[in-house]
């Protein structure tokens, strides 16, 4: 009995131990300050979740372009719409995808005889057909804003893949050339969403 009250004794003792070298020197450098001054410390912002960008993985072959600073600004734009609607970060993916299908990226005015009848700006959204005055449709805040609530009328988009989603609210004569993008869309989205 004496020798089981002997080695609970040195193993209380030995925990009592290994406790103070590892919390006491720790503890002693978390309450001195070096010099006297307060430490910054950088804390980078996370990176939204891949597995939310694209839940359901790519579909087919991915395309991708190189983008110049207007067409940046335009997925910045994009985001920061998508943030002001509430929406999160998935909308932002299909929005993105959807505008690299339709301009690239680029905010495009009447093309003339070029044109797809009178679509315009980032989604290529069309006057007659009631999204917006041309001037509404060029400005990106707008035409992104017409766009998710588009996408918010879709039942079930956060589950869709992106082109499923994209091609509900845009009604393209390519419903599947949307899904080449979602790769460079969430890409972009991880890049800026927190920039």
């Amino acid at each position: 009995m004496n020798t089981i009250i002997r080695k609970s004794m040195l193993s209380v003792a030995g925990l009592a131990f290994a406790g103070g070298v590892f919390a006491g020197p720790i503890a002693a450098h978390a309450a001195t300050p070096v010099d006297g001054k307060p430490v910054a410390v950088a804390v980078q912002a996370d990176k939204p979740d891949t597995g939310k960008l694209i839940p359901h993985g790519t579909q087919g072959a991915q395309s991708r372009i190189a983008l110049n600073d207007e067409q940046t600004a335009n997925v910045k734009a994009i985001i920061a719409a998508t943030k002001k609607a509430g929406m999160p970060e998935r909308a932002a993916v299909i929005s993105i995808g959807t505008s690299l299908q339709e301009s690239k990226l680029e905010n495009l005015g009447h093309l003339g005889d070029r044109n797809d009848h009178d679509s315009q700006g980032l989604f290529q959204q069309r006057p007659s057909s009631g999204w917006g005055t041309p001037e509404q449709i060029t400005d990106p805040d707008y035409s992104t804003t017409a766009f998710l609530k588009g996408l918010k009328q879709v039942d079930g988009w956060q589950d869709m893949p992106l082109t499923v989603a994209a091609q509900t609210v845009q009604v393209s004569a390519y419903p599947d050339a949307y899904a080449q993008w979602e790769q460079q869309a969430a890409d972009l989205v991880a890049q800026y969403w927190n920039s």
